[in-house]
C-alpha cells in the first residue's frame, strides 16, 4: 500500500476506510467495528475517515467504543474527522433548519467533542465538511492555526470547497491546508476539467475523494457499457470490476485518495485489489468515455 504524506507531520494511507456508514450495519459493536479495521490494516490501510455528522452525530463515538475496549490500535491508525454542518438531528435535534458554522468557538468546541466521542488526545486531520459563505476567515484561519499549535489537531484541511474559498481560507493562515476532500468518480468526473484538480495539483494538495464508486450506482447496471468494459478489464488484472473503477482514479497524478465506505468484511478485504490494476492511458480514457457517453474531445 503506498503511502501519501501530506505534511511532515502526517502521511496517510492511498487509501481511505470511509465511516460514514457505520451506523447502517446490523451490527455496531465495538468487535465487529474492530474487525473493519484490522481488514484494513492488514492491506496497509491505516487511514479512516470520520466526521461529527456521520450517523446523526454517533459515528464518532462508535469508533471510540473501539478504541476504549482495545487502546493499542490508536498508534496504528490516522484518524480524520470534519465539523461544521450544524444539522437538526442528533446532538443538534431542536434546529429549526440545517446551517454551517465555522466560528472559532464552533470549531473549537467540535474538536473537544471529537476528542472525547473518539477516545483519543489528538486528532491526525480536521476537515471543514463545507464552504460557509458566511465565514469571516481571518478568525476561521486563526482558529485552525491554533488548534495544530495547541497538538489537538496534526494538520487541517478542506472538503467540498472551490479554488477560490480553498485560496481565501489558506491566505488567512500561517499553516498549510494540505488536502480537498471533493466527490470524484468515473460518473462524476468534473474535477478533472473544471480547475478542481489542477488547482489543487498546481499547489501541491492532495486530494480525496468522496463516493469514489458514486455511491454504487456505477456497478449496479451490469449490461451497462461501462460495467462491461470494467469487467472486461478486471478480468485482465484478476480483479473485480470495483477494483478497476478505483484503479482509474489512482492512475490520475493527482495521487486522488479513494474514500472507500462499505460494512462487508469481504469487500472490505479486497479493498486494495485496486492498487494491483496499471491501467493504461488507452484503458483510462475508455472508462471516461464509456462513463460519459462521449470520446474525449
Amino acid at each position: 500500500m503506498k503511502s501519501i504524506e501530506l505534511s511532515d507531520k502526517l502521511s496517510i494511507s492511498n487509501i481511505v476506510y470511509g465511516m460514514w456508514r457505520l451506523t447502517d450495519d446490523q451490527d455496531t459493536s465495538a468487535g465487529h467495528i474492530q474487525n473493519k479495521i484490522e481488514a484494513c490494516l492488514e492491506q496497509g490501510i491505516n487511514t479512516f475517515d470520520q466526521a461529527d455528522i456521520y450517523g446523526g452525530y454517533t459515528a464518532e463515538r462508535l469508533l471510540g467504543s473501539v478504541l476504549k475496549q482495545s487502546p493499542q490500535l490508536r498508534s496504528a491508525i490516522k484518524i480524520i474527522t470534519k465539523c461544521n454542518i450544524v444539522a437538526p438531528m442528533g446532538l443538534h435535534v431542536g434546529k429549526r433548519f440545517k446551517y454551517y458554522d465555522t466560528t472559532a468557538s464552533y470549531i473549537n468546541g467540535c474538536v473537544e467533542r471529537s476528542l472525547t466521542e473518539m477516545n483519543v488526545e489528538y486528532i491526525d486531520l480536521l476537515l471543514l465538511h463545507r464552504p460557509n459563505p458566511l465565514m469571516d476567515a481571518n478568525e476561521t484561519g486563526a482558529a485552525l492555526d491554533t488548534l495544530i499549535n495547541s497538538g489537538k489537531v496534526n494538520a487541517v484541511g478542506v472538503s467540498n470547497f472551490r479554488p477560490w474559498d480553498f485560496s481565501l481560507l489558506q491566505s488567512r493562515m500561517q499553516n498549510p491546508l494540505v488536502t480537498n476532500q471533493i466527490e470524484i468518480s468515473l460518473s462524476q468526473s468534473s474535477a478533472f476539467n473544471n480547475g478542481d484538480l489542477a488547482f489543487l495539483q498546481q499547489h501541491s494538495v492532495t486530494p480525496m475523494a468522496w463516493s469514489p464508486l458514486a455511491g454504487g450506482s456505477i456497478l449496479k447496471d451490469s449490461l451497462s457499457p461501462l460495467f462491461l468494459l470494467m469487467q472486461q478489464i478486471g478480468e485482465t488484472h484478476s480483479v473485480s470490476p470495483e477494483a478497476v473503477a478505483i484503479a482509474w482514479l489512482l492512475r490520475h497524478p493527482a495521487n486522488i485518495v479513494p474514500i472507500m465506505g462499505s460494512n462487508r468484511l469481504d469487500r472490505i478485504r479486497r479493498f486494495d485489489d485496486a492498487s494491483k490494476v496499471d491501467l493504461s492511458a488507452e484503458e483510462w480514457f475508455g472508462l471516461l468515455e464509456q462513463a460519459s457517453g462521449h470520446p474525449a474531445p
